[in-house]
């Protein structure tokens, strides 16, 4: 299987990989193309590779953001494009390399037996076999071959060739020499081999919590949360939460403290599942850069800002909702009073017993028995400014056609308000955007320039 072994192959497709459905790995194979309508935006053509494509917008989106000297950052030259995106992949390839000696791999195509020369899949038709010298005919795999032929599950993987580079110059060079490829008919696939191939498929199996579940669901052909913490952070843990965790008697690893630094430089982080299956910890919610990744049941969009005080440290009061966020995990708003005394150690707020008591009954005059989160906070935090203004300008992208427009890929602008606890509600709606963003921003309200909410499917 050419210089791409069973062994990857297995890791992304499972171990029954030769039994891919045609239509299943169809959808994966497609290039990192632009929008015609927003040229700084990547189009997604069929549900899947979503997976890829979200996490290398999300970080194509902030080279252009914030590295780009020109202020209308909409308005992206072709030659912007092609530095824009090989920047962004070889940042990623840098992400996921293990650190000083190690090496880099850059998955190709290969243009003949024993070549390490890089070709692409032409788009005009081949000429004939019948009309082209013998020893052309022999040459597997060639522009004409590869053009020749829909190319097959089997097929593709026999032609893949992995280059080998030693510094991060190097990379960079034949990341951008490679431009074509990765805007090609298998770029998506090729540059996800790459980054596997560099992290190492051992340090792969190290860090997933099923090294027998493969990157890429076999029946629906979606990315697994691996994949995705793999492109996002440069490590394939299975979970979002801080940490590790314990459930029914079993380890869950996720994003430790030993990658904070790492995860506060990425450009993009995950935010809960629009139907609260994840409980995704801080250290995701918190980049460096004000764009975020978010999930629905089947796809991955990006929503994002350009204010950089929306990522400013965490308040003392942000802090304090947090903490006593996980001392009501089923998102209640309140706690029995029985655990206020452990929410104040947590907080380093005096916690004698006597004064305990005493806030028992200021924030339960009538005995209920509980302590709800909004006088908690009045109490202990009051007039805290989070630094956030209370409005900013706010963008969503969605890479597949049909989930936009006029099934034009471009961005939806809105506002987002950010009102505290006891102001009063200005409701908007109430979308599955609002609630997937209300797990950063509790209170957050939108207006959209369109008449209908963006999807996040």
């Amino acid at each position: 299987m050419s210089d791409l072994n069973r062994d990857v192959v297995d890791l992304v497709w499972g171990k029954q990989s030769t039994g891919v459905s045609a239509s299943l790995f169809r959808r994966w194979t497609q290039g990192f193309v632009f929008s015609e309508t927003e040229r700084s935006a990547l189009e997604q053509f069929e549900g899947g590779p979503c997976a890829v494509i979200a996490p290398v917008q999300a970080f194509l989106l902030k080279n252009i953001l914030f590295n780009r000297e020109s202020s209308n950052w909409r308005d992206v030259s072709e030659e912007e494009q092609r530095t824009a995106l090989c920047s962004t992949l070889a940042e990623i390839l840098e992400s996921a390399c293990g650190g000083r000696g190690a090496s880099f791999c850059l998955a190709t195509w290969a243009r003949g037996k024993g070549s390490s020369d890089v070709t692409d899949i032409p788009d005009s038709p081949p000429e004939p076999e019948s009309s082209r010298p013998a020893d052309a005919q022999q040459q597997l795999p060639s522009e004409a071959a590869l053009a020749a032929e829909e190319l097959g599950f089997e097929r593709f993987h026999s032609m893949v060739h992995k280059r080998t580079l030693k510094t991060v110059a190097e990379l960079k060079e034949s990341v951008l020499s490679l431009y074509d490829t990765w805007r090609n008919k298998f770029g998506v696939l090729l540059f996800l081999y790459s980054v596997i191939l560099t992290k190492g498929i051992e340090n792969i199996k190290n860090e997933i919590e099923d090294s027998t579940e493969p990157l890429i669901d076999p029946v629906y052909g979606h990315g697994s949360q691996s994949l995705i913490n793999l492109l996002v952070t440069g490590h394939a843990v299975s979970n979002v939460w801080d940490g590790d965790r314990e459930c029914s008697g079993m380890s869950k690893r996720a994003l430790h403290l030993f990658c904070l630094q790492q995860v506060r430089d990425q450009a993009c982080r995950l935010v809960e599942l629009c139907h609260c299956l994840l409980d995704v910890g801080s250290l995701l919610k918190s980049p460096k850069f004000p764009i975020w990744i978010l999930g629905s049941e089947t796809h991955l969009s990006v929503f994002f800002g350009k204010e950089m005080s929306l990522v400013a440290p965490e308040s003392p009061s942000e802090q304090a909702r947090r903490v006593f966020q996980t001392f009501d995990p089923e998102d209640n708003g309140f706690i029995p009073d029985t655990l206020l005394e452990d929410v104040m150690k947590a907080l380093d707020l005096v916690s004698e017993p006597e004064y305990v008591n005493l806030m028992k009954s200021k924030l339960d005059p009538e005995g209920l028995g509980i302590v709800l989160l909004g006088p908690f906070l009045l109490e202990f935090f009051p007039d805290q400014d989070t630094g956030i203004p209370d409005s900013f300008p706010v963008y969503h992208y969605n890479g597949l056609k049909q989930s936009n427009h006029d099934e034009k890929v471009s961005y939806v602008e809105g506002t987002a308000l950010v009102l505290g606890f006891e102001d009063p509600m200005v409701r908007t709606d109430d979308t599955p955007i609002k609630r997937c963003l209300q797990t950063k921003w509790p209170y957050v309200e939108l207006l959209w320039t369109t008449e209908r909410s963006p999807s996040l499917n």
